[in-house]
């Protein structure tokens, strides 16, 4: 009997690969006799994370095209036209039975090709405003399924699901625990490579000392860049400060939050909602503002807070952190509107999407 191949192509950051694994589970989980392979690009995380998780992995060349340089633009252009042959070759050798585009660079080239193909197709758009290559795709896929409401209006097909976003099973099951300490726990991170704004400006704010510091607890994650440099100079906090380059286990340290500071990526987003913390975030400035859009949908709700990359000093930090660490009732509030925006088993929806 011929194998059973259901392919997820796409990656880049956590925010595209954790999500097309979660999605990988489920449908192992509903058919073990599919095999899941994944297809990404040598530039993404995908390398590290992907065969960590015990799945196999095939590299095709793609890049960036929803960027402002010029140079950048031209050079994903050229590798176009030799991603989508390997992608056809790589095709022709799984026959998979779907393909699933979850972002990020691989998933263009990959997708249009399996779809032009005749192959059965679907994207996955993390964001409320969708980015240039999912707008194009949605107009060739059979299902699109998205996170947010926002986003159906700029997919161009007739099958648009809101499944949510697909979250590992730890995540799924998330419980927030009670603390066993006094303290006021703040998690920092910027993403799956870190952000350096958010590194210097929460490292400046920590170093300022003061009122803010006082029986406050912070966990940061840094990314490999400036792993070293901060981590020397958060040696002399005024307050209990645990730095890591890259965080594999989440969920313990969403257990552990009472806020967090971020990115604005749909993952991070969801990922706060389920374990019900208040997320300050900070959206980092792209081409279409997608971050900032996804931002916006969560401060509608009540349910976070934002601050803009222009507008993200120490002092503007410690007065958001401060302004919801002093009003129990406002988190409380908070909490539960954030949980609201939580759907859960969102893989397990796309799983059975694709398997029928």
């Amino acid at each position: 009997m011929s194998t059973r191949n259901i392919v997820i192509a796409g990656g880049g950051t956590g925010g595209h690969i954790y999500p097309g694994i979660a999605i990988a589970r489920a449908i192992q989980k509903m058919d073990p006799t599919v095999q899941i392979h994944f297809v990404g690009t040598a530039l993404g995380m995908e390398s590290k994370i992907v065969p960590r998780e015990g799945f196999p992995l095939h590299l095709i060349e793609s890049g960036q095209l929803n960027v402002k340089s010029p140079i950048k633009k031209l050079k994903t252009l050229a590798k176009i036209p030799y991603g989508l042959w390997q992608s056809v070759r790589l095709l022709m050798q799984l026959k998979p039975l779907y393909v699933i585009g979850v972002g990020g660079y691989a998933s263009g080239p990959f997708v249009l090709a399996a779809s032009l193909i005749g192959f059965n197709t679907a994207i996955w758009e993390p964001n409320a405003m969708p980015g240039m290559a999912n707008r194009l795709l949605s107009r060739f896929v059979d299902k699109c399924f998205v996170v947010f409401d926002d986003a159906k209006k700029f997919l161009k097909n007739n099958s648009v699901i809101k499944a949510g976003m697909p979250v590992r099973q730890e995540i799924e099951e998330a419980v927030h625990e009670t603390h066993k300490d006094e303290k006021f726990h703040l998690l920092a991170f910027g993403g799956s490579q870190g952000s350096r704004v958010i590194n210097y400006c929460l490292n400046d704010a920590v170093l300022k000392g003061g009122e803010w510091t006082k029986d406050l607890s912070v966990v940061h994650q840094l990314g490999k860049f400036d792993f070293q440099e901060v981590s020397a100079k958060y040696q002399s906090a005024p307050c209990e400060v645990q730095v890591h380059e890259f965080i594999f286990d989440m969920p313990k340290y969403y257990k552990w939050a009472d806020i967090i500071v971020s990115r604005g990526g749909a993952s991070s987003i969801a990922e706060a909602a389920a374990f019900g913390i208040i997320p300050i975030i900070v959206p980092l400035p792209a081409a279409d503002d997608h971050q900032q859009k996804n931002a916006e949908t969560v401060v509608a709700k009540n349910a976070g807070r934002m601050i803009l990359q222009k507008d993200l000093t120490p002092e503007r930090l410690i007065s958001e952190v401060q302004s919801l660490r002093q009003d129990k009732a406002l988190r409380e509030q908070m909490v539960r509107n954030i949980k609201s925006l939580y759907i859960p088993q969102a893989a397990s929806t796309i799983a059975k999407e694709i398997l029928q």
